[in-house]
């Protein structure tokens, strides 16, 4: 595979770092499967570049932002801009794939612009990403499906802080991930103060009913070659929460697979394709339960995963490459198959007389 692949990373988040993380892996996974990449890293300013010095690591360690000409997009590629700003050369793009971890990168807009673009997209669409990061929205999803999830309150401002009587709870803010700005508060003072960080990040909140004596269990899933496939589960430790530094920087403990009973292992992993299945999803997509005795609840969806979570589907780097291979050839199967639909012209225009919408 030799077409250009263009890999988004980066973004207007507070997780740009670890998508960086991502993001330049996956460029050079695929780089050593053969493929012409395009790294594209979006700054926390909104600016877009594409250069290839962009998927080297080494180059943003202090906070530095690599030098790389900026771009912008027209259909089917991407327009490499010179320092004026003008476009100085087109680039098509055969397939892309996501990296962007949080803010409008995960949330609905870099599959948004590659829709709009017709570039295939071999990562969650539309629909699955805008609506999969809130936490509030997911919820009401899998109520309508039928999937149990933690009982909780939402919040569009510290007022609702008095409708919580029962304690200790979570603070999660609705639309951030890697755990940033979730806290436990064990009484009201405790709540007040949590509630008002968390609104200093978003614009609303959930409050959960902590569970104390949990387990946290993952499994991620993907579309390829005509079927779902999904990871065995993996439990993850933390302390009272599962903290950004248990995530990113070893000091959490996870056990892979995980040492639960194989009927909750298998009711995890069904749950996980029938709500995939059930919301048309494409791409990787890692979806986080909690176990509470003998009650399982799912607890988010991650439609960018952390490394893309090749830890959970494959056992080594070359079989991960595969993975993402079959991705792209999917990608780019079914945007043909969009492709192929008729578009219905109705003639109604044919009806209004010339001057029909003047306004006088």
């Amino acid at each position: 595979m030799s077409k250009n692949i263009a890999v988004f990373f980066g973004g207007v988040s507070g997780e740009n770092e670890i998508s960086i993380i991502t993001g330049t892996m996956a460029c050079n996974l695929l780089k050593r499967a053969g493929c012409a990449v395009l790294p594209v890293y979006i700054t926390q300013s909104g600016d877009f570049l594409c250069g290839d010095n962009l998927a080297d690591i080494k180059n943003y360690s202090g906070g530095k932002i690599p030098l790389s000409p900026r771009a912008c997009f027209a259909k089917g590629g991407i327009y490499v801009l010179s320092k004026r700003g003008k476009p100085k050369k087109y680039l098509p793009v055969y397939c892309a794939l996501n990296c962007c971890h949080g803010g409008w990168g995960e949330g609905g807009g870099i599959s948004g612009l590659c829709l709009a673009m017709s570039i295939p997209l071999a990562s969650a669409g539309a629909f699955e990403s805008s609506a999969l990061i809130d936490k509030y929205l997911t919820k009401i999803l899998m109520k309508g499906l039928g999937v149990p999830t933690v009982e909780y309150l939402y919040l569009r401002d510290t007022g609702g802080a008095t409708d919580v009587k029962d304690f200790p709870v979570m603070v999660k803010p609705a639309r951030l991930g890697s755990s940033i700005g979730v806290v436990k508060a064990d009484n009201t003072a405790q709540l007040t103060d949590a509630l008002q960080a968390a609104f200093a990040l978003d614009t609303a909140v959930l409050v959960e009913r902590y569970i104390s004596d949990r387990r946290e269990i993952n499994c991620a899933a993907y579309f390829a070659d005509g079927k779902i496939v999904t990871s065995p589960c993996e439990e993850v430790f933390g302390g009272d929460i599962l903290s950004y530094d248990d995530k990113y920087s070893d000091s959490g403990k996870r056990v892979f697979p995980a040492h639960i009973p194989q009927q909750q292992q298998e009711y995890i992993r069904s749950v996980t394709a029938k709500v995939y299945s059930a919301l048309c999803m494409r791409g990787i997509v890692r979806f986080d339960f909690i176990i509470e005795g003998e009650k399982v609840y799912l607890s988010e969806i991650n439609t960018v995963p952390g490394s893309l979570s090749h830890y959970l589907l494959s056992g080594n780097f070359k079989e991960f490459e595969n993975i993402l291979s079959s991705l792209i050839s999917q990608a780019v199967e079914d945007d043909k198959n969009i492709g192929s639909k008729m578009l219905v012209n109705t003639g109604i225009i044919n009806n209004f007389v010339s001057n029909a919408c003047k306004i006088k």
